[in-house]
């Protein structure tokens, strides 16, 4: 027994250190977010987006906007700020951290539940983007969420999307989500490495942490969300995820900065759909390929499927995000949801106007 807790403690610490080295690379990459290709230079108007992790593919319109210069070109000055998961964007959102975030959809049914109105304005995904992975020593044992019962399984944060599309597959599958304990790990080395020390059986994370996870041969994929057809047979429709969300209130009081803002991403989205895996990795910065440039175009090829052309919010996505999350969620399942008050077409319509 005590052998076993020392175990757990040593665990941990590693991750723990782990975790440290993983917050210093946010850092980093927050403070020289505005020294991309064109990008920055400290004119025009500032706006700050906390992105739920800058270096996952499925938020990389955010970065390669930036690397563009199509923030520029619509006189902002945006500054991209990092947290490893999507709740912590949202909590530097609602207490006025920031002026928007770059995450999962989800959280604007969630925080509406608790009188926090908040919108996407940009819809970046109308698939989750994530895959559900299990360790090689557990491949025999996990084959799908039906084996979720007393597993250790990794999420990004508590409250992340992560955890809440992990206990819907759980429920929808016939484990309750007090069998099985969800354990935040982050993304990236901080994942892989709670994999590689048995902390987790398995868990949800996206590329390029996937593509890493297989090329290493640390484990495998038993559920794969990156397509919209991962999304329809998981989910049972699409399940818009990764977009553009702010207050309603500093929408309705910025209209101007939230339209430029939305001409910038749909650009990219539009560049993004006439350019390849290889074109789109070449944009990025360096350090996000972690030295083999060749998985990492290959983990945006993977994702690649995920993502819109226009910025506009998926037919039947706002009800099938809905429906998953009152599987499980008692704030929701016992709540009357606007879900037209959780995010407006009207700046992507516009910008599709501009843009052409």
């Amino acid at each position: 027994m005590r052998k076993t807790a020392r175990y757990t403690a040593l665990a941990a610490a590693g991750l723990l250190a782990v975790s440290s080295l993983t917050a210093c690379a946010n850092d980093a990459a927050s403070s020289t977010a505005n020294s991309g290709n064109n990008g920055g230079g400290g004119k025009g108007e500032d706006v700050k987006i906390m992105v739920g992790g800058l270096d996952k593919v499925i938020y990389l319109p955010a970065m390669l906007t930036q690397r563009l210069g199509y923030f520029s070109d619509e006189g902002l000055d945006v500054e991209l700020l990092s947290e490893p998961a999507g709740v912590q964007a949202e909590t530097a959102l609602v207490s006025g951290q920031v002026q928007g975030a770059v995450g999962f959809y989800d959280h604007t049914l969630d925080l509406q539940t608790k009188g926090k109105h908040v919108e996407s304005v940009v819809q970046f995904s109308r698939a989750p983007g994530e895959v559900e992975v299990v360790s090689n020593k557990r491949a025999d044992d996990i084959t799908s969420p039906k084996d979720f019962k007393g597993r250790k399984l990794g999420i990004t944060g508590l409250g992340s999307s992560t955890d809440f599309l992990t206990k819907y597959l759980a429920v929808k599958n016939g484990v309750d989500v007090s069998e099985f304990t969800p354990v935040a790990v982050g993304a990236g080395p901080t994942f892989i490495s709670a994999l590689q020390q048995g902390a987790i059986d398995g868990g949800m994370t996206t590329d390029p942490t996937v593509a890493t996870i297989v090329e290493k041969n640390l484990g495998r994929v038993i559920l794969d969300m990156r397509t919209p057809k991962g999304s329809q047979d998981a989910l049972g429709g699409p399940y818009p995820s990764s977009s553009l969300y702010m207050q309603t209130d500093w929408v309705n009081s910025h209209k101007e900065t939230v339209q430029k803002l939305a001409n910038a991403f749909v650009k990219t989205l539009k560049w993004m759909a006439t350019h390849s895996a290889s074109q789109i990795a070449d944009t990025m910065p360096a350090d996000y390929s972690q030295g083999n440039r060749t998985l990492y175009a290959g983990a945006i090829k993977s994702t690649m499927p995920m993502f819109t052309k226009d910025g506009v919010m998926p037919v039947d996505g706002p009800e099938t995000v809905e429906k998953v999350l009152k599987a499980f969620n008692p704030n929701i399942k016992n709540t009357e949801v606007d879900l037209s008050k959780t995010y407006t077409t009207q700046f992507v319509d516009e910008a599709a106007k501009a843009v052409g």
